[in-house]
């Protein structure tokens, strides 16, 4: 038989032709990183089940984002540990608030970062949940107001872009128009329009202080065997005036991930959650894998599944390793 005309490995010989003709590119601009801020000052406590995350004071934090930002991250996501806790999530839209006092210091040490703010209530209430609770259940539309108010307050404080990811139908809209009637028609909202309801958040909810009292949140997060029903979430949120879409958890979800990529033409990120990151970390810390480059294999299929923007408690080290 005559030889093949087509040889694929003449273009994997090396890494120059293999950088010439990759297909997904990893860069610094594709990453933001999400940080824990917390009371006091001189703050800096390491979150066990995330090696290498930290719970931050405010002046920590300001110092955090200024040297991510002098390293090349161009963009942070801001979660708050208030100092106290009641049932209708007062301390996420307190003008005082942990996240507001952190988004003016951001604001005042780093200029040019794009400041995130997660717009959640689930850090902010007594039993845990995304929402006012009555009878046990989250009542809808009544979080709805506290969210706006949350967005606006997130805003207000300097955030560029506010990131609601409770959960409540009509979150989007809701939030889009109060910032609208404050004068903030400028701010990007960017929505966790796909998250569902998954088993690797649990280091994230150690970090965030964040365990439901009761019960869990699968009654409005999304069931992990739907993809069609992503799409009308993504949809709606679309539909309301969401800026950017988001997908939650990202590695387990590339599918998810794709098809919202392929049916959309706005912004598209994916948030590598605390527990995909924890795993690579414990993996490393045995000598099982090369963390170096297991870390940017798991970044780039998420590049290549079709995000734009990628939220990874890996972002120092990926732009470290990108050189």
């Amino acid at each position: 038989m005559p030889f093949p005309i087509h040889r694929p490995r003449r273009l994997r010989r090396t890494e120059a032709l293999r950088s010439l003709v990759r297909e997904a590119k990893l860069t610094r601009d594709d990453f933001v990183l999400p940080l824990f801020v917390c009371s006091g000052t001189n703050v800096r406590r390491e979150v066990s089940s995330m090696p290498g995350v930290f719970n931050l004071s405010v002046d920590e934090t300001a110092a955090e984002v200024s040297r991510a930002f002098d390293m090349g991250i161009r963009s942070v996501i801001v979660f708050g540990l208030p100092e106290a806790k009641d049932e209708i999530a007062s301390g996420a839209y307190a003008e005082d608030g942990i996240v507001q006092r952190a988004l003016r210091a951001i604001k005042k040490s780093t200029p040019d970062v794009i400041a995130m703010a997660d717009t959640c209530l689930c850090e902010y209430t007594s039993h845990g949940h995304c929402g006012v609770v009555r009878d046990n259940d989250v009542v809808n539309d009544e979080s709805l107001k506290l969210l706006a108010k949350t967005a606006l307050s997130q805003a207000e404080a300097g955030a560029d872009v506010v990131a609601p990811s409770a959960m409540m139908d009509g979150q989007v809209a809701a939030i889009r128009e109060a910032l609208d009637n404050s004068g903030f028609e400028h701010t990007p909202v960017m929505a966790y329009a796909v998250k569902y309801a998954s088993g690797f958040y649990g280091p994230f909810r150690e970090a965030a202080d964040s365990a439901p009292a009761f019960g869990d949140r699968r009654a409005y997060q999304m069931d992990p065997p739907n993809a069609r029903e992503a799409m009308r979430e993504a949809q709606l949120d679309y539909e309301e005036g969401a800026d950017i879409l988001m997908v939650k958890p990202a590695t387990v979800y590339l599918d998810v991930l794709r098809m919202v990529r392929e049916r959309f033409d706005c912004p598209l990120a994916a948030y590598h959650v605390s527990g995909e990151y924890a795993l690579i970390k414990a993996a490393a810390q045995k000598g099982w894998i090369d963390e170096q480059r297991v870390m940017l294999e798991t970044l780039t299929s998420i590049k290549r599944a079709g995000a734009d923007i990628i939220l990874t408690y890996y972002a120092r080290e990926a732009i470290k390793a990108l050189g």
